[in-house]
């Protein structure tokens, strides 16, 4: 018998930036424990794709073009979504974006201010949104809900001529531990979720660099890239009531990477 605890049948959960790589590995695994899925993308075809692929393996799902840097888009998403299916139960800040430079000297105002507005400014709104959604239920009597940010290794790592990202990713951490603490009376947890090195389109110029990979894998004590479907039974876990105790934290999950 299944451990009742990571049936998700009845729950709903947002994850953005889940038409491909970790949110859609997240948002793949949510819907086969038996979640409503809610998937938000600022490409519509890609949203579309993900979306027929999430179709019969669980409960409903749904897909919207939302810039979650937009704050007025990201709460006017929220209340449609809530209005749709009646409630969230879990929200995954996922969506985010990377602009290589090749060293802090180098990069640009541009660069600069368009990572902060989506890695950043993105997962403020939209836990925002969801927390403000989630209180509301609780004060109505229905508490609980369950708020990630996805971070990265950058957050608490050396990243070189990427300064930019790495102070959004330890911001995001910063944030959950914030939320994880002035939410928790609701039912309300919150916690990060800290990705390493993955095979996904924002680190595929280093899959295909063999002085890269020659150098970071033996690092990587499961000697391989992750995968997004890497991300599946965290992201069941943490929108399940098995994780009702846990708030706060910072969950790393990089094939132990960070600790060789």
């Amino acid at each position: 018998m299944a451990y009742a605890a990571f049936d998700l049948t009845g729950k709903v959960a947002l994850v953005t930036g889940g038409n491909r790589g970790i949110g859609f590995g997240m948002a793949k695994a949510l819907a086969e424990a038996g979640a409503d899925v809610a998937i938000w993308g600022t490409n519509p075809d890609k949203t579309e794709e993900a979306c027929a692929q999430l179709v019969g393996l669980g409960g409903r799902v749904t897909g919207a073009q939302v810039d979650v840097s937009d704050a007025a888009a990201v709460d006017a998403a929220m209340a449609d979504l809530v209005a749709d299916f009646g409630r969230v139960d879990t929200v995954v800040a996922n969506a985010g974006i990377g602009r290589f430079s090749k060293s802090f000297l180098e990069i640009s105002e541009a660069d600069y201010r368009r990572v902060l507005a989506v890695n950043l400014d993105g997962v403020f709104h939209t836990l925002r949104a969801g927390a403000r959604h989630m209180q509301e239920r609780a004060e109505r009597g229905d508490a609980g809900g369950s708020l990630v940010g996805v971070a990265s290794l950058a957050a608490i790592e050396g990243a070189a001529a990427n300064q930019h990202y790495a102070a959004t990713k330890g911001a995001v951490v910063s944030m959950t531990k914030a939320i994880a603490v002035e939410f928790a009376r609701y039912g309300i947890r919150a916690n990060a979720i800290l990705p390493g090195w993955i095979a996904t389109d924002m680190t595929e110029r280093h899959q295909t660099n063999d002085r890269f990979v020659a150098k970071v894998l033996p690092r990587v004590p499961v000697r391989r890239w992750g995968q997004p479907d890497d991300f599946g039974g965290m992201a069941i876990y943490l929108a399940s009531d098995a994780s009702r105790y846990q708030t706060g934290t910072t969950n790393i999950i990089d094939g132990g990477y960070s600790v060789y």
